[in-house]
């Protein structure tokens, strides 16, 4: 009789807050859909690019713009 243990990756400390992201953007993917997930990464993006026409805004636009192709991404894998 065999025992499957299964190992934990260890992620490096740099890494940890991309990882977060990915978690935070699966759980969005997994309690919306895929379709609705990609709606709302065009939505953020969209919302980016308005809020980057202005020079203070590019704190604030770029990661949303950010977290919509990401959003984008993990709905369609």
């Amino acid at each position: 009789m065999s025992i499957h243990i299964k190992k934990r990756r260890r992620i490096p400390w740099y890494l940890l807050p991309f990882w977060w992201l990915w978690q935070f953007l699966a759980m969005i993917v997994g309690m919306t859909g895929r379709l609705v997930a990609i709606l709302l990464g065009l939505l953020f993006m969209i919302a980016g690019v308005l809020v980057s026409v202005t020079i203070v805004g590019l704190v604030v636009g770029i990661p949303l713009i950010l977290l919509g192709v990401m959003l984008i991404i993990r709905g369609l894998f």
